[in-house]
């Protein structure tokens, strides 16, 4: 687990070493372990290649430095992750021929290309981004991991770029740093900017499951991965053999992600997820499992008490925090300024404070994250189920006129109600995952902008899928946009804000092939979704874990908004120094924040996001935000 840096350029903008080191070393915090850097030049002369590394130590503490290069010196390496089957691959490839020098996992990806091409990036089992310079072909491979759980942004500027986070491609000479305005449009809607995009113009992520080819200047992006779900059926019939399966490959894939060289831990909610990870962990472990939980003094944010019932049945070394409004406070920006964008959601900030603190025992740990995502956890699963029935029966006018203003008139505390009738009455699919988990409705966007805009989708993959049930193409959604943008980006960048590695045990391509053979009913089919999930481990976890009510990964700002944070959202959000109001009105923000300190409504979602992208406008300063400022008028619709 690591960052990675690197370009090519054309010759006449070539850039010394010590740029090279200076941007890679904003990323220490990636790789406080060590650092390497290389330059050399195409064959030609024409172009400068760099790479550069900052690492943090798990597999071959001594011998995986990099950038690493084959015994011949044709291949060099920059390598951000771990390839969880590295032991499977490296016998095989030594059935072929191949020798190796050190015990890493770099290495063995190495070898792998050097036998079996650009295709070998098919048969890595593990989260990945890389940056490989192939001197016999005169080419730079870049790729990333099949759901996106490692990143990789690249930017174009007399030449290529590549980097594990935004910072050092801003800060490169001459980039341009100005702010995408469709980027912020596209936020108010997810709270996340889908990919490809990203705030900057001039910088966009590469798609997971993709591969890019740079040769000759020429650059080519492939994508060699799409989740199951596009094209398996749902063939597997018997509820028992499903269980039984999904045991054997979930506990597998746990298994392979407890191969390490350095101490490791779990980050135990308390929730079905991550329990189900910690038994797993158990039962495959010689030493007492480390355990990390954090919660809130607020009882109903909390589930502290849920995580101690885990780590007393497991016998776990369990530590945890207590999170105080004024701790999260301080630690807001530097969560802000670690993902390069607005926090999307406000548990992020506590993920990068729980990683501070585990830093100082273990180097690693594996987590819950994507479990909903696979096996259908989230009411919006089981709503989906039943919204083509609502939409037969309601006629759109009687949804608009009369239930629709009915719940809108409800208590400011009835939000999942709201969302789940409001998300009932779009018939257009793509408006309809965005509502599910977005900031606000396109008209309640439009709205704040100050104008009506049209919705341009950033990526159709996403919504691609033609084939199967409601439920199926909402799970697509999640595999392919809201968890690379949104949770699984959130994981990375603040995890590693504390130099820890995160492993996601539900994320194995393994384990959603199986999955994807699964009828709806396997997974939606309960109270609670996930139903394979819940019985797999009916005699593994307490009844009280198995079947309390889903709460999530809440913090309670909605609480902080009105009391401690009173003052703060006011000023951030309506003086006359607010940089947001350079894309919204003025006055729209401000009734939005009186009603939601009245009680009258719960804003808490899109307060949320426009506290952040006002935190995020302040950090990186967008060169062109002040012109903008300067030439945009707001009048409300």
């Amino acid at each position: 687990m690591c960052g990675i840096f690197g370009w090519v350029l054309r010759g006449e903008h070539r850039q010394d070493y010590d740029t090279l080191v200076r941007l890679t070393n904003l990323m220490k915090h990636r790789g406080p372990d060590g650092a390497g850097y290389r330059q050399s030049d195409t064959a030609d002369q024409r172009y400068q290649v760099s790479l550069g590394h900052r690492r943090l130590s798990i597999i071959d503490l001594e011998g995986g430095a990099q950038p690493m290069w084959s015994a011949d010196g044709s291949i060099g390496l920059v390598f951000n992750g771990e390839l969880y089957n590295y032991i499977e691959l490296r016998e095989e490839l030594n059935s072929l021929g191949h020798t190796f020098r050190t015990s890493s996992d770099t290495e063995v990806l190495i070898e792998a290309y050097r036998a079996w091409g650009v295709d070998s990036i098919k048969r890595f089992r593990g989260m990945f981004a890389f940056g490989l310079w192939d001197a016999r072909a005169q080419q730079l491979v870049l790729a990333r991991d099949p759901f996106g759980k490692k990143p990789l942004f690249i930017a174009e500027n007399a030449g290529l770029l590549f980097a594990s986070e935004i910072e050092p491609l801003l800060q490169f000479p001459g980039m341009n740093t100005s702010i995408d305005p469709h980027a912020v449009e596209h936020y108010l809607l997810n709270r996340y900017v889908p990919g490809p995009r990203t705030f900057f113009q001039a910088v966009r992520k590469l798609p997971p499951g993709c591969h890019l080819v740079w040769r000759e200047g020429r650059t080519n992006i492939t994508r060699y991965f799409i989740p199951p779900l596009a094209s398996a059926e749902p063939d597997i019939t018997d509820f028992n053999e499903a269980v039984r399966m999904f045991k054997a490959t979930f506990d597998d894939a746990v298994r392979i992600r407890m191969r390490s060289d350095v101490a490791f831990g779990a980050y135990l909610s308390g929730g079905i997820d991550s329990s189900a990870v910690v038994a797993a962990m158990v039962r495959h472990s010689s030493e007492r499992v480390r355990t990390f939980s954090v919660g809130f003094r607020e009882a109903s944010y909390s589930e502290l008490d849920h995580a101690r019932t885990i780590a007393r049945q497991f016998d776990t070394d369990h530590e945890e925090i207590v999170l105080e409004p004024h701790d999260f406070l301080k630690s807001w920006p530097t969560a802000i300024l670690r993902r390069g964008a607005p926090a999307a959601e406000p548990a992020d900030i506590p993920v990068m404070m729980l990683s501070h603190m585990a830093a100082s025992k273990v180097k690693m740990v594996l987590t819950g994250e994507g479990a909903d995502e696979l096996l259908g956890g989230y009411p919006k699963h089981r709503a989906e189920q039943w919204i083509e029935l609502y939409q037969r029966l309601v006629p759109q006018a009687i949804h608009d006129r009369i239930i629709s203003p009915a719940m809108r008139a409800l208590p400011y505390d009835m939000r999942r109600a709201k969302i789940v009738t409001t998300a009932a009455g779009e018939r257009d699919w793509p408006s309809r995952m965005q509502l599910w988990f977005g900031g606000v409705s396109l008209g309640e966007r439009n709205r704040i902008i100050g104008r009506p805009l049209p919705v341009a989708l950033p990526d159709s993959h996403p919504f691609s899928i033609g084939i199967g049930s409601n439920v199926r193409r909402t799970l697509f959604f999640d595999q392919t946009s809201w968890l690379p943008d949104n949770l699984l980006e959130r994981a990375d960048r603040m995890m590693m804000a504390g130099s820890i590695e995160g492993r996601m045990p539900f994320m194995d391509t393994s384990l959603a092939k199986l999955v994807a053979r699964f009828p709806d009913n396997f997974l939606v089919g309960r109270s609670g979704g996930k139903s394979v999930l819940r019985a797999a481990m009916q005699h593994t976890l307490p009844p009280g874990i198995l079947t309390r009510k889903k709460i999530g990964f809440r913090v309670p700002i909605e609480e902080w908004f009105r009391g401690p944070y009173r003052e703060f959202i006011s000023d951030l959000l309506v003086s006359d120094g607010a940089r947001v109001a350079s894309f919204c009105n003025r006055d729209v923000l401000r009734q939005l924040v009186n009603e939601h300190l009245a009680r009258r409504q719960n804003h808490e979602k899109v307060l949320w996001s426009l506290a952040n992208l006002e935190l995020f406008l302040r950090a990186f300063r967008p060169s062109s935000l002040e012109t903008r400022a300067r030439h945009s008028v707001r009048e409300p619709i």
